[in-house]
């Protein structure tokens, strides 16, 4: 039976749904946090040290009529990725998505500069918390018999990064393949993983980029603009969505407005 246009998809299908988005104070997270609780998901937040900016996207969303809850984790530390999970199913009584946002490069540092310290912070980080946040999220999300996890690589993940990147680059190419085998491994459980890469994007993570070099990359960009974090919150609740991509998994969504076409 063919639907209505406006009768299916997301629109719909995400409504009371359980979603935890980790680095959600600002940036992709909080876009994403919103786009969910405007098609009636219930929303944790995660955040670490933002808390005010947490707080004030809780309210924004409440103000709106959606649901939000708020939880602090630091995933740079062990252990902590499993246990917001737990946190996060208990409070929502249950969990149909998880999305893997939070990461950093940590700090700009050149190759020769590299030691084994930053090394550890940025894997801790951007993968090891993935890695435990999705193994603590698959029996709940097997539960929910449709469940999703969207992982957030980058266009860094493919190229190599900028000066001073590498080691966060690195991180992302593992995301990347993290996410191919996590689709393979868990799909026999009816989880669907797959990830975003985005490209150059205007959120807090370039603050301390200098104008000249957003404006070079902006040249490379075919769109002729920095992307937004709502760009990506629509590809987010796309991957996210049983009936718009029930058939997906697998995939790197590449969110870079033409500038790289792998």
């Amino acid at each position: 039976m063919f639907l209505p246009i406006n009768q299916g998809g997301a629109e719909t299908d995400l409504g009371g749904k359980a979603v935890l988005i980790t680095g959600a104070s600002s940036g992709i997270g909080a876009a994403a946090a919103r786009a969910f609780a405007r098609k009636g998901a219930r929303v944790a937040i995660h955040y670490n040290s933002s808390e005010a900016s947490a707080r004030a996207l809780q309210e924004e969303i409440a103000g709106e009529g959606g649901s939000a809850i708020l939880l602090s984790a630091d995933l740079g530390v062990t252990g902590e990725g499993a246990r917001l999970v737990e946190a996060a199913a208990a409070a929502l009584d249950g969990l149909d998505v998880l999305v893997n946002n939070a990461g950093s490069l940590c700090e700009r540092r050149l190759f020769g500069a590299w030691d084994d310290a930053l090394y550890d912070r940025v894997m801790a980080l951007n993968v090891k918390s993935v890695i435990e946040a999705a193994q603590a999220a698959a029996p709940f999300l097997e539960r929910s018999g449709a469940g999703a996890i969207v992982n957030l690589g980058s266009i860094a993940g493919n190229d190599g990064g900028g000066p001073g990147s590498g080691l966060y680059a690195c991180a992302k190419a593992y995301i990347h393949n993290l996410t191919r085998h996590l689709a393979r491994d868990l799909a026999a459980r009816n989880i669907r993983v797959n990830a975003i890469a985005p490209g150059v994007i205007g959120t807090p993570f370039h603050a301390a980029t200098p104008p000249e070099r957003m404006e070079a990359m902006k040249k490379m960009v075919h769109l002729g603009r920095i992307g937004t974090p709502e760009d990506c919150a629509g590809a987010i609740l796309f991957l996210s969505s049983p009936s718009m991509s029930g058939y997906i998994t697998g995939q790197i969504l590449h969110v870079n407005g033409g500038q790289m076409m792998p």
